[in-house]
């Protein structure tokens, strides 16, 4: 059986690959990537991913990264989260996996790093941070709509890559960026928080605890990680 490696740092977008691989019950080793040394951006990570971001999954066919990308692809691989190639329902998932992926998740990179995206100036990290909340707040009323729809892959009974990527987003926007996170409440959004909130009782999320200190209620009540190693930040 096949082992995975998976290329990871605590309470980071590795968290999203972790949760799929254990819903799958698919073996996997871990290496720790430290952020504190910039391990993200040494020689030897930046040989798996040239773009120097977390995380890499080690496979057979090659290293993945793009979270959205290793979701697929462990979907198609191990026929699970996510309806099946020819199935009337894959062209629906995938289209909000991928609005995940391109649109709900770089909005979070820019909420939560403005910085990065407009300089030192702090009235425009401001503006940006403000302008980004609002827009986030509008992608997650857009899924909030398709749970409402229950499709049967999303917030259905039975968890697929599209609910395993979108409560740990939910996650963060509660916790971060630290002290300006005040605007976001889970409870805006009550089919979100039901989703996030089944989640939570899956031997998946257990998992996911015990490995990267994420406490009891990681998706709807959460709090800072308190890894067993390495740091998040």
């Amino acid at each position: 059986m096949t082992t995975y490696r998976l290329h990871y740092a605590p309470d980071n977008a590795s968290l999203i690959v972790r949760l799929a691989l254990e819903e799958l019950a698919a073996p996997y080793a871990t290496v720790l990537v430290d952020r504190a040394t910039r391990g993200h951006k040494a020689p030897d990570y930046l040989r798996l991913n040239p773009n120097g971001l977390i995380p890499v999954l080690e496979t057979p066919d090659g290293p993945l990264f793009e979270t959205g990308a290793i979701l697929l692809w462990l979907a198609d691989r191990h026929g699970a989260l996510a309806p099946a190639p020819d199935s009337a329902d894959r062209a629906g998932f995938l289209k909000w996996l991928f609005f995940t992926a391109n649109t709900l998740h770089p909005a979070l990179r820019l909420t939560f790093y403005p910085g990065q995206y407009v300089g030192e100036d702090a009235g425009a990290q401001t503006r940006l941070r403000a302008h980004m909340q609002g827009e986030i707040g509008h992608h997650l009323d857009k899924l909030e709509a398709v749970a409402g729809q229950a499709p049967g892959w999303f917030a259905a009974p039975a968890p697929t890559g599209l609910d395993i990527y979108v409560a740990p987003l939910l996650r963060w926007l509660a916790l971060f960026p630290v002290g300006e996170s005040g605007w976001f409440d889970l409870g805006r959004w009550p089919r979100l928080h039901a989703m996030a909130e089944a989640l939570e009782a899956r031997d998946s999320v257990a998992a996911a605890v015990a490995a990267e200190g994420l406490g009891p209620q990681p998706f709807t009540a959460p709090r800072h990680a308190d890894p067993p190693e390495g740091t998040a930040t």
